[in-house]
């Protein structure tokens, strides 16, 4: 099919350029790529017939993850220091 129809996952590295330059960059079209993410995951682990801990696990452990990264020069700043 044509490029920009391709998930990311089926795109060759040669044409990533291409297909990145065929996306919406604009408010609605980030939305809706959010969207389709969201969706997407929650049909892939979390609206399943046979599901497990996996889809869960994964999202929490993304929000852990998430967090740790905001609040790092924060925590890199407090420290226990043997030493001051």
């Amino acid at each position: 099919g044509p490029l920009w129809e391709r998930p990311l996952m089926e795109v060759r590295l040669g044409e990533l350029h291409s297909w990145i330059s065929t996306c919406s960059f604009s408010p609605q079209g980030l939305l809706g790529a959010v969207q389709k993410a969201w969706s997407s995951y929650c049909a892939k682990y979390i609206h399943v017939r046979r599901g497990g801990p996996a889809g869960i696990s994964m999202l929490l452990a993304g929000s852990y993850l998430l967090s740790y990264g905001w609040n790092y020069q924060h925590l890199k700043r407090h420290r226990w220091r043997k030493y001051h």
